[in-house]
């Protein structure tokens, strides 16, 4: 029986930091905005678990052209509402010198139960992340794609770093959020299930117990969605700038499309053990793209640049058939030119050098970042 491709939908979530405008302070969303913000955007915002995030969730897009199209309007939006009660949205996973021990958690049953059931570890969830999104329609082929696709992870996490800071150090990281998501049970690559049965089976187990009430509470790095016929890619820092952003989720859906084919024609992209892959994990959560990720099939480390080139060839039959080249070369400039989590420590230095204070600078940066593709 010839196996169909998935539709390859998109949905792209993105976490956001509200930020003083005059202090660059973190500050908590009053209920007047949160308002503004669903007037504003037809229900496609929500309350984070802190009082001073917010998160938004693009509608089902068909390409990367409609994604673009949708998270302007969203992030337009939110800065639009939150600019009327003096504060600006950030797209940043850490802020560069706030205290995690100074926020709120927002009123919600929801939160209020991971309060409970985690105790101090949610306490320092003062992260934020991207979410993207990719249609698989099958089940069979989800689980079958979950082990392929986590190959890629680390070079995803390597690409979208932007958490080098944390409580006004610099952690000589460059996504220090991932190191603060780990705290968290149930977190990490996934495991390599055989089939959709034990995929239930598994999860099942928990749900049966009382320990989780449904998968929403499984927090991979990379997992079937519970509400959406999709694969979930939750790896990632959020990048300041909306372009970033785009060529980071046309990178995750060509990906797909690519397994997607090899499937279609009884093949599949080689497996290796998740011990290595959590090498190159540690690896980009650590250096970002200033360091090369071990390449296993030629047992090498190969600098960023290359190995992004190498996977644009391998790519080019499916972003050309989705449209997205030009996507891909952004990503190719990130691995070239460094991440957010560079710039960010450009601008400390350039602050630190003119006597300025550098956290401040930094975020003044971050909120430039989020308009620039407005």
């Amino acid at each position: 029986m010839a196996i169909s491709m998935p539709s390859l939908t998109l949905g792209i979530e993105e976490e956001y930091l509200l930020v003083d405008q005059d202090s660059l302070n973190l500050a908590e969303a009053p209920e007047a905005l949160m308002q503004a913000c669903r007037a504003e955007l037809e229900g496609q915002v929500s309350p984070e678990y802190l009082r001073c995030q917010i998160e938004v969730g693009t509608r089902v897009c068909a390409t990367i052209e409609d994604a673009r199209q949708d998270l302007k309007r969203l992030r337009s939006g939110i800065s639009k509402c939150a600019a009327q009660f003096g504060l600006s949205p950030i797209a940043v996973s850490c802020h560069p010198f706030a205290n995690w021990k100074e926020q709120h958690h927002t009123p919600m049953d929801r939160y209020d139960n991971l309060r409970s059931a985690l105790g101090s570890v949610v306490r320092r969830m003062l992260i934020c992340g991207m979410h993207v999104h990719v249609g698989v329609e099958d089940q069979a082929a989800r689980i079958d794609l979950l082990p392929q696709l986590a190959y890629f992870l680390p070079h995803l996490l390597a690409l979208s770093t932007s958490s080098p800071y944390w409580n006004g150090e610099d952690t000589g990281l460059a996504s220090y959020r991932l190191t603060v998501f780990d705290n968290l049970p149930r977190t990490g690559l996934p495991p390599d299930f055989k089939s959709w049965a034990e995929y239930e089976r598994t999860t099942g187990t928990l749900i049966e117990l009382g320990v989780i009430e449904d998968t929403t509470k499984i927090w991979w790095d990379l997992r079937p969605s519970h509400r959406f016929p999709t694969l979930e890619t939750r790896i990632m820092d959020v990048s300041p700038r909306l372009e970033h952003t785009l060529a980071l989720a046309a990178l995750v859906q060509a990906l797909v499309r690519m397994l997607s084919r090899l499937r279609a024609r009884n093949m599949r992209w080689r497996a290796y053990d998740r011990f290595l892959i959590g090498e190159n994990r540690w690896r980009a959560q650590r250096y970002g793209v200033d360091e090369g990720l071990i390449d296993f099939g030629d047992r090498s480390i190969k600098p960023q640049v290359d190995l992004l080139e190498e996977l644009s060839d391998i790519l080019s039959e499916d972003t050309e058939a989705l449209g997205t080249q030009q996507e891909i070369e952004t990503l190719v400039g990130i691995a070239r030119n460094g991440t957010s989590a560079t710039r960010q420590r450009q601008v400390h230095a350039t602050a630190l050098a003119r006597g300025e204070a550098p956290g401040p600078a930094v975020v003044r940066h971050l909120i430039e970042e989020f308009h620039t593709d407005l």
